[in-house]
């Protein structure tokens, strides 16, 4: 008997890992652990302008601005970091009256040279001020029209390796260039994709996952120290998660990520973008597959969207994200407000204590219910290697996600279509 078949089963862990590798051979992100950062950092320490205006979208700043969102407090920085990204004509004027334009250094990113969003920003700017070698640089790809245009113009340029995504490449040139120059550590930003790199890649080497081992729900150990228990490495965690997403895509189809810090806010826009673009896609038996992602704010949203999650409709994961440090000291003062005694046990509580048990009473009263799946990431602290390290899971696990839904997590075609209908529309203008 002969037998051929086209059935595309569910895929193994020691498939997909083997998948994986095999990809670094071709999707550079991967690789970025390995980079020399010598000429970015030297650059950076050569940049006199106190105001560094990146101008860009989506990919090209979404990455950037997590780690500057979530670090600026934080750092003792002597440079300002600006965002420049809509073309909505309110927001763009209120951003540029904000900035000196004659102590700025002007970043222009798009990987393609050709994203109309940065272009018309750029060109806007070149009526205000002159931009030219000294004030301008930019990254792209190397065969870009906008690398020649910078060429022609004596600016610095700084490459995209064009097998990086966009949403792929905030630890590329795109976000260690800005980020260096205000004053961010981008050694520790690559220690920390590094770690995450090798605890994933080389504890896989030394392990031996059973076929199909099963979904249970998503429940990493709350507080591994407390019960003696080795927090699962880089490689057990991402697949187990990403199996548990494939396998019951169609009855929890809403990822929501819940950041217990309002510096995640950045971390979640980019989640969102690096989630929705990725595995929104038609997969090899042209099924339309897509996991929803959704980012919320802790404990803020613990007053709006933790109503719907509890209540709602049996669809949505949840990860809540903690941190385990917020290095500040303030605290709930030890006074009494007439009328409001009853609250007192609050008085004397740090804020980080406050937000930490906001969390967790949201994390067991999740578990408690159980039929939520959750699970909780906690990372160190406010630092470099801290959100080095989660965004890169993040992107690790995208890619492990989408092998198990026999998709591509790196093109993006479902834009494309637009793309094309704006450009003939603005054509029509010239006529």
């Amino acid at each position: 008997m002969k037998y051929k078949h086209n059935f595309n089963p569910t895929i193994s862990d020691a498939d997909v890992f083997s998948a994986i590798a095999q990809e670094r051979e071709q999707i550079g992100y991967y690789n970025l652990v390995h980079q020399d950062l010598s000429a970015v950092k030297e650059f950076a320490q050569s940049v006199k302008q106190t105001n560094i205006v990146v101008i860009g979208i989506g990919g090209s700043t979404l990455g950037t601005y997590a780690i500057y969102k979530f670090l600026k407090h934080s750092k003792k920085l002597t440079k300002k970091l600006h965002f420049i990204e809509s073309t909505d004509p309110i927001e763009l004027q209120s951003k540029i009256d904000a900035i000196n334009l004659d102590d700025a250094l002007f970043v222009v990113i798009s990987k393609s040279g050709t994203t109309l969003e940065t272009i018309s920003i750029f060109k806007y700017i070149n009526s205000l001020v002159k931009c030219d070698k000294t004030n301008t640089i930019v990254i792209t790809e190397d065969d870009s029209k906008l690398n020649t245009f910078a060429k022609v113009n004596g600016m610095k340029t700084f490459s995209i390796p064009k097998d990086v995504g966009g949403r792929f490449s905030v630890f590329c040139n795109v976000g260690l260039i800005p980020l260096a120059i205000v004053g961010i550590d981008v050694d520790e930003i690559l220690a920390g994709i590094r770690g995450v790199y090798d605890d994933f890649f080389g504890e896989a080497k030394a392990t031996h996952p059973q076929d199909n081992p099963g979904c249970a729900a998503l429940a990493a150990p709350s507080h591994p120290k407390e019960n003696n228990l080795a927090a699962p490495s880089a490689y057990n965690r991402i697949l187990k998660k990403a199996r548990f997403l494939a396998e019951y895509k169609n009855s929890f189809n809403i990822n929501v990520v819940f950041s217990y810090s309002s510096r995640l806010e950045g971390f979640n826009k980019w989640y969102i973008q690096l989630w929705g673009e990725s595995l929104g896609k038609v997969d090899i038996n042209s099924s339309r597959q897509g996991l929803t992602p959704i980012g919320i704010i802790g404990p803020i949203d613990q007053h709006s969207f933790l109503q719907l999650i509890v209540e709602g409709k049996r669809d949505k994961t949840v990860t809540v994200i903690k941190v385990e440090d917020f290095d500040s000291s303030l605290k709930v003062p030890d006074i009494s407000l007439k009328g409001l005694e009853d609250i007192d046990y609050i008085n004397n509580i740090s804020f980080t204590s406050l937000i930490k048990n906001q969390a967790d009473a949201t994390i067991e009263s999740l578990n408690n219910l159980n039929d939520i799946p959750c699970d909780e990431i906690t990372i160190d602290a406010v630092d470099e290697k801290s959100i080095a390290s989660l965004m890169y899971e993040y992107e690790l696990l995208t890619s492990v996600v989408a092998k198990f839904l026999y998709i591509n997590a790196y093109d993006q075609p479902g834009v494309e279509a637009g793309k094309i209908i704006l450009k003939d529309k603005l054509k029509k203008y010239d006529q």
